[in-house]
């Protein structure tokens, strides 16, 4: 639905948000990347609120990445989405209270499809029965859908284009984007946007993390 599939910056590791991500943002912040975000752990929510006001400041549109499979704690992720200002909430298995609070605070809420397991997270599930799943959560009006294409256990090319293709709202593949042959692969699927993260930290795209964000972005546009 994108001819140009927006990057979001994970300022994370193996799913978990990196100690110095403030640093790492000051040094990135004139990158061409406007998405930006991290996972709901480790960081204080203190230093998290301090990272979300500055991206903020900085003209940056803000994602929180909630990994967690109960509502109790999705609901827990959302409220500190909405006390940090993010912009969108990505992750959590859907629930009714969770959309219902990410509603009446104006954050849009991309859940997860497919079963989903562990940190790293693991997808599982038919590709059908998640075509199907979406489009019923957009009844229920979320905004759109965090997609663990790379970290599926069946084919991920055939899901993320299959998925994208069939669910008319906004799609984030994310996770696992990890060189430049699945960056083709995200350019056909043509989703919203994708994550990286822990591929700029192991430096996969070659250049310091400032110079790999705009790398892939450039890559992507042309």
């Amino acid at each position: 639905m994108n001819e140009n599939p927006n990057l979001i910056v994970m300022l994370t590791f193996n799913d978990l948000t990196v100690e110095n991500a403030y640093d790492v943002f000051e040094k990135c912040k004139s990158s061409k990347a406007k998405y930006w975000g991290f996972k709901e752990k480790p960081l204080p929510t203190e230093q998290m609120k301090a990272l979300y006001s500055y991206m903020k400041a900085c003209g940056k549109t803000t994602i929180l990445e909630v990994v967690a499979y109960t509502e109790e704690e999705g609901l827990k992720g959302a409220q500190t989405a909405i006390d940090c200002g993010c912009d969108i909430l990505m992750g959590t298995t859907y629930c009714d209270s969770i959309n219902d609070l990410c509603k009446k605070n104006n954050l849009k809420y991309m859940p997860f499809v497919g079963d989903i397991t562990g940190r790293p997270s693991i997808l599982r599930g038919d590709v059908e029965d998640m075509i199907a799943y979406a489009k019923d959560c957009l009844k229920k009006g979320v905004f759109g859908f965090d997609l663990l294409g790379y970290r599926y256990v069946g084919d991920p090319y055939e899901l993320n284009k299959r998925f994208v293709e069939s669910v008319d709202a906004p799609v984030c593949i994310a996770g696992s984007i990890d060189c430049y042959n699945r960056l083709d692969e995200i350019k056909t699927a043509a989703p919203w946007s994708f994550t990286i993260g822990s591929a700029f930290f192991e430096n996969k795209f070659d250049g310091a993390f400032d110079e790999q964000i705009d790398k892939v972005i450039d890559y992507l546009a042309h």
